[in-house]
């Protein structure tokens, strides 16, 4: 039976936390493909030198430990962090299959393939990408070509959107690690999964609310099908329960992730007899949504009211204010996932499981006080 388990990261001996791409982006406030591409040295791209040397420097004060033979020309990082040597998989295999349903329309599956690579890498391994757009005819190709080769490790197998899966039966005899998905309590056959903390990332986005003062909160949340729209929606009723605030529905939205929905439930919000003091949107578009209907209302922010999104997008940082946010743990649940594929494919014996992997919270400038006094909007 699988069993549920909060690790940000699996310590090794004696060793603090592994510092992490999102430690340095949640400091730097940017990204965590900026902080990829500064880190790995990624020519073509337009980014300042500003921004470049921030992020340096704060990857250097962290003691960010880059793959060897990956660090930026010009630049020392110290490893503040377990000094192990890089081990290959047993019997000479040195690739590791990354097959996952999408990658093209969303920066998430691309930074998680940055942290599988990093880590492969660290210890002597390759990462081969497939994307299959949930095709079944070439993820079945895919598979049949790839679990032919000698030199191959294991399989991440893994999904845009957290999700339940079906993991093709072939893999039950190849070490294989599920992220961003898993397999149903029960389900054949098993294996261990790497998935966000999403209702702990609800409940620190309505905790942070709280704890400003707010007790008048509304929840606009994405479409209620998804795994992430239901446990935000869990986080942030655990929250109000903690905090002994009742849950008001006529306080819920639903829509649909995009920026317009966004917009237009904040105008309905507002428009009630008792509008909100403050709004959780459940991802950074509607939040964007959420702001630029405030605006139209007159409303400031966090003076009138308060907001917070999720996902951190780059966008986040580019709003007036800037987007106080949660932002999901990409590049970590990436790294993760190929540390447990290599273990087990080195022989090392561990317990089945669903890891999950905590969201943090990135505070910039649209939560404050609840307002003292009563709005009037038409």
């Amino acid at each position: 039976m699988t069993t549920s388990k909060t690790m940000a990261t699996k310590p090794k001996g004696k060793a603090s936390k592994r510092v992490t791409m999102t430690d340095i982006a949640t400091q730097a406030g940017v990204s965590q493909s900026t902080v990829s591409l500064v880190l790995n040295a990624m020519t073509g791209t337009k980014l300042s030198s500003e921004t470049r040397q921030k992020v340096l420097r704060i990857a250097e004060e962290l003691g960010y430990r880059l793959p060897e033979g990956r660090k930026p020309a010009g630049t020392v990082i110290a490893d503040r962090s377990a000094t192990t040597a890089s081990v290959p998989p047993r019997d000479g295999r040195r690739l590791v299959l990354y097959l996952v349903d999408e990658i093209s329309t969303s920066s998430h599956p691309v930074v998680s393939v940055d942290g599988a690579k990093d880590e492969a890498w660290s210890q002597g391994t390759l990462v081969a990408v497939f994307a299959t757009r949930s095709n079944t005819d070439i993820e079945s190709a895919v598979l049949e070509s790839m679990l032919a080769n000698p030199l191959l490790a294991g399989v991440i197998y893994s999904t845009i959107f957290t999700r339940q899966a079906v993991a093709p039966a072939v893999l039950a005899s190849v070490p294989t690690v599920l992220l961003n998905c898993y397999v149903p309590e029960g389900g054949e056959p098993h294996f261990s999964s790497v998935v966000p903390s999403e209702v702990v990332g609800g409940a620190t986005a309505t905790e942070h609310l709280i704890q400003a003062g707010h007790r008048r909160i509304a929840f606009i949340n994405g479409e209620p099908w998804m795994d992430a729209a239901k446990d935000r929606l869990k986080g942030y009723r655990r929250a109000l329960a903690s905090a002994d605030i009742a849950f008001d529905d006529t306080l819920l939205r639903e829509g649909d992730w995009q920026v317009t929905t966004g917009y237009d439930c904040t105008l309905s919000l507002m428009r009630a007899a008792h509008p909100p003091t403050a709004i959780f949107c459940a991802n950074d578009l509607m939040a964007v949504g959420c702001l630029e209907a405030l605006q139209h209302l007159g409303l400031r922010v966090p003076e009138d009211v308060s907001v917070v999104g999720y996902d951190d997008q780059e966008i986040a940082r580019h709003t007036h204010p800037p987007l106080t946010t949660l932002v999901l743990p990409n590049y970590e649940m990436g790294r993760l996932a190929v540390e447990l594929l290599l273990d087990e494919a080195n022989g090392m014996p561990h317990r089945k499981r669903r890891i999950k992997v905590d969201v943090s919270l990135v505070e910039r400038g649209t939560v404050g006080p609840p307002r003292s006094h009563t709005l009037a909007i038409g």
